[in-house]
């Protein structure tokens, strides 16, 4: 079972001082792929200040920001190009001048974008410095390592905080639900490929921009990934009679959530298969899938 948590206090645009270097504001837009809203971090001291995804693009929230900053606000890292993670780096960026930093742009065009989950890409957000694997954005007091973490999406990063020992992780890992990851941006092989990496690591607390912090990390992305294999193995036992389709496969293995999440649901399902359909454990016949011969499965 994942330990999720769904019940943790805040107010929107109040500040929580959850450590000496990291204070979260949470911006007003709950939702079904946002829970309570984003949760935007200010890291750092008075001496200067980094946003680790300053959230929508909502003023209200981008001038609580500077109202509650500990200090003078010089960087804005975007963990990636989703609206309600990066929608309002431009205003925060307007009223600081600070300098961006991010994987982007989007890494699809508008047309191949998949439906608007959460509120949908940012193809407008072009980061001052893009920023790769092992990459260090640092102020006084504070270093943060980027941690590219593809799966939830193509240019996915994490931060490291050195100081603490603790991983702020976007969309990879949500303190409230498991993350949706949806074809052609989102890869189911590069999502179980960046839990191991998280795996590997000795963090000792995970600060999700949705949801509470999570302790224990470890334990919770082993329970993370047992959970992504039950769904894999239930997807594979959902195509053991006869050839099924994206929805059918969904709606028969998706029985313990909100039908009206369904379509988002579907999405997954898409990334299991394709991954699948790269192992060679599945075939596509038209619009359905079946499984293949295990002799024709890749090792």
């Amino acid at each position: 079972m994942i330990s999720f948590v769904k019940d943790f206090p805040f107010q929107y645009g109040e500040p929580d001082q959850l450590s000496p270097l990291i204070t979260r504001i949470i911006a007003h837009n709950p939702g079904p792929f946002t829970f309570t809203g984003s949760g935007a971090y200010l890291i750092g001291n008075q001496k200067g200040v980094a946003v680790i995804d300053p959230g929508p693009d909502l003023k209200t929230h981008q001038e609580a920001l500077v109202r509650h900053s500990p200090g003078p606000i010089t960087d804005i890292l975007i963990t990636h190009t989703h609206k309600d993670h990066c929608g309002g780096a431009d205003t925060l960026k307007s009223l600081t001048g600070a300098r961006t930093h991010g994987m982007g742009p989007h890494p699809s065009p508008p047309e191949n974008a998949p439906p608007a989950f959460e509120e949908g890409a940012d193809f407008s957000f072009t980061p001052d410095h893009v920023l790769t694997d092992g990459d260090e954005v640092s102020g006084p007091g504070w270093t943060l390592t980027a941690l590219h973490t593809p799966g939830h999406i193509s240019n996915h990063l994490c931060f490291s905080l050195e100081e603490e020992n603790s991983l702020f992780t976007g969309d990879h890992i949500m303190g409230w639900a498991t993350t949706v990851v949806a074809p052609p941006d989102g890869n189911m092989t590069d999502y179980y490929a960046s839990l191991d990496l998280l795996l590997a690591r000795q963090d000792q607390r995970y600060y999700p921009t949705h949801g509470a912090p999570i302790e224990r990390p470890q334990d919770y992305v082993a329970a993370i990934k047992a959970h992504r294999d039950q769904r894999d193995r239930s997807i594979l036992a959902a195509l053991s009679s006869v050839p099924k389709s994206i929805i059918e496969i969904t709606k028969e293995v998706y029985t313990d959530i909100d039908p009206a999440l369904h379509v988002a649901a579907s999405f997954n399902v898409r990334a299991h298969l394709e991954r699948h359909l790269g192992l060679g454990t599945v075939a596509q016949v038209n619009e359905n899938y079946i499984l293949t011969p295990p002799a024709q499965h890749q090792p």
